[in-house]
């Protein structure tokens, strides 16, 4: 770990020893525990700490103040290195995961899920940065949907070992959330020891950046943040509190959607590299309007549990598409600006996610069809928005707007 390496010699080094191999190791660390934390929580708030849609909104709301304040790692990044602080924020996730199920009441899950979420945001902020950094524009689509695949094998590892384990072996929340911070720590540990650190050529602004030209960029992650937070809050909660899923039916759930994601992220990442976008993100919006609209229509109409559990591995296959926002920005962006776009992106990401959760928890006691009909409207948003992005965005040419009124060569 103190060895420093450029990155344009990192060919020289055995394959496992390489860049991608280290960004590939930590999409296996956090998923680990962060999966693991997210297909016991529902069970685990419901039955350890009497949890309604209130609490698990006002959860949720906490678990997404730090990603409001990622521009934090701004302030850490003058003292550490990226590499250096993706590591230590894994490693606060890990032992947050760990010692969950020690803490079952309102006052310390919300302690232990800020920690975590501390650990889990200031990594993923790092990780979008050194992802964009480390592999090459041409390589990038398929690549990430590479790392989302190696991710979802991670999750799906865990998973099927919580469905097979849960009632075989008669586990408890400790043991898994001890085993699966335990797993993190561990590969962490061998990603500090067996790692040198990476030079990447463009040396990365320490202050914040907002540019007028990224503006379509940031006004997309702050419509994907709002839209996401209701399908992680409310989706898998719907599953436990309106069809009574226990631990090992919502990780089947889950299971599936992770063997999805293997299958189709790598099949996803060169869709992007042949259609753009534009394109694909598209897709991705108007599936989810249609997705989230039948999400309500399970409420008004009373449909089944075969139809709930099928929207819900829809709808998280779709959000795997979310990677050609990274590919977008990758082409609009000044190479230094990456490292602090990615934590003001992740900031304006996480606006609406720190007052929508408690807000509609409210609105989900009342009406939770109207929760996933208020989704769709965003979702509508988003559609608008992506239409904007260029087929071949570049420095200069970051929307269609910009083509369109850009004074005419004289």
């Amino acid at each position: 770990m103190f060895e420093r390496i450029p990155l344009e010699r990192a060919s020289e080094l055995p394959i496992w020893r390489r860049p991608v191999t280290l960004l590939i190791l930590m999409s296996i660390a956090m998923p680990v525990s962060f999966a693991t934390w997210s297909a016991l929580l529902n069970n685990f708030v419901i039955e350890r700490a009497g949890f309604t849609g209130v609490e698990i909104g006002w959860l949720h709301t906490v678990r997404e103040i730090p990603g409001f304040l990622a521009v934090g790692v701004l302030a850490l990044l003058m003292f550490l290195r990226e590499q250096v602080l993706g590591l230590i924020a894994l490693v606060l996730l890990g032992a947050a995961t760990a010692v969950t199920a020690w803490f079952p009441s309102f006052g310390g899950i919300l302690t232990v899920t800020m920690l975590s979420s501390i650990g889990f945001h200031y990594f993923e902020t790092v990780n979008q940065s050194l992802q964009l950094q480390w592999i090459a524009r041409d390589k990038a689509p398929q690549l990430l949907g590479w790392l989302v695949a190696a991710g979802s094998a991670a999750s799906l590892a865990a998973y099927g070992i919580l469905v097979v384990g849960w009632k075989t072996f008669d586990l408890s929340f400790n043991i898994v959330y001890l085993t699966a911070g335990g797993v993190t720590l561990a590969l962490v540990a061998f990603c500090f020891l067996a790692y040198p650190q990476f030079e990447a050529p463009h040396a990365q602004r320490r202050h914040m950046v907002l540019r007028k030209r990224y503006w379509l960029y940031y006004a997309l992650q702050f419509m994907s943040g709002a839209r996401r937070q209701i399908f992680v809050v409310f989706a898998a909660f719907m599953m436990v509190e309106r069809f009574g899923f226990e631990v090992h039916e919502v990780t089947a759930l889950l299971l599936i959607n992770f063997v999805a994601n293997m299958i189709f992220a790598p099949l996803m990442g060169k869709a992007v590299a042949r259609w753009g976008e534009r394109r694909a993100l598209a897709f991705e919006y108007v599936g989810l309007i249609v997705v989230f609209l039948a999400y309500g229509g399970i409420y008004y109409f009373g449909w089944g549990v075969v139809l709930a559990a099928t929207l819900y591995v829809i709808d998280h296959l779709f959000f795997a598409l979310a990677f050609a926002l990274k590919t977008y920005f990758q082409k609009i962006a000044d190479p230094a600006d990456i490292a602090p776009t990615a934590a003001v992106a992740f900031t304006i990401n996480h606006i609406a996610a720190v007052f929508l959760p408690a807000g509609l928890g409210y609105l989900w006691v009342a009406s939770p069809g109207s929760v996933f009909g208020l989704a769709a409207g965003m979702a509508a948003v988003s559609l608008v928005l992506a239409l904007l992005i260029p087929r071949h965005p570049e420095p200069g040419h970051e929307t269609r707007l910009r083509k369109r009124f850009a004074a005419p060569a004289h």
